[in-house]
């Protein structure tokens, strides 16, 4: 089993919520964790990406672990939906996961080493949401993503997996009333930023060396 030359990770959203939570776990794990905000690092824009990483990669060594959890919401109806909403849903969702990954491929490739994890939802890939068209889009398009870079980099001792959070509880989803969720959600109850980190720290050790191209989803079987 390889063993990577470097222990260090990226992950993007890793301010708050599921990424603080992510970076908490990792770094628990040995990994050596820088998270990624806004400020730091707009995925949106690929200077802004190829700047980020560089100034990791000059202060710590070459990226090891990738999770691209960098997301945002602008709900409402498709018939209404502007322009604008539907593309920074998709720029920072969808193509911010592309341009991250493609930064890291080739110093992964070198190692001969890497974990990238794309942290999706179950709105993309087991249920739908009304007023969620872009974000839907967005995760599910995640997932394709996901599947085609690992066959991609299987031989490269590249994996690439996803995480398809269910409803979780942080900043983003505390507006939201819970009573009709929670009738709807099998386990009886929300989960927690932690029980997604302990998803994408298995998927990032060399343990799941084998496990490439998979959802993993964690949503007390709400999409089962």
């Amino acid at each position: 089993m390889p063993v990577p030359e470097s222990n260090v990770a990226v992950v993007t959203g890793g301010s708050r919520g599921i990424g603080a939570a992510i970076v908490e776990r990792l770094s628990a794990e040995g990994w050596n964790v820088t998270g990624l905000g806004s400020k730091d690092c707009d995925v949106r824009d690929t200077g802004s990406v190829d700047a980020a990483f560089t100034r990791i990669e000059e202060q710590h060594g070459p990226i090891s672990v990738l999770v691209n959890n960098a997301g945002v919401t602008r709900d409402g109806l498709a018939l209404r939906m502007s322009d604008e909403d539907w593309d920074t849903v998709l720029a920072t969702n969808l193509t911010g996961a592309f341009h991250c990954t493609r930064r890291v491929l080739s110093p992964m490739m070198r190692q001969r080493f890497g974990r990238i994890v794309n942290i999706a939802s179950v709105i993309g890939t087991g249920i739908g949401n009304p007023g969620q068209a872009n974000y839907a889009a967005s995760k599910a398009g995640l997932v394709g993503y996901t599947k085609t870079i690992a066959r991609e980099m299987a031989r490269k001792g590249i994996t690439v997996n996803a995480v398809a959070p269910g409803f979780v509880a942080t900043d983003m989803t505390k507006d939201i009333d819970t009573d009709g969720l929670l009738a709807a959600i099998p386990a009886g109850r929300v989960g927690t930023p932690q029980e997604v980190a302990h998803a994408v720290a298995f998927l990032a050790s060399e343990e799941a060396a084998y496990v490439n191209g998979i959802t993993l989803t964690v949503d007390g079987a709400l999409s089962a």
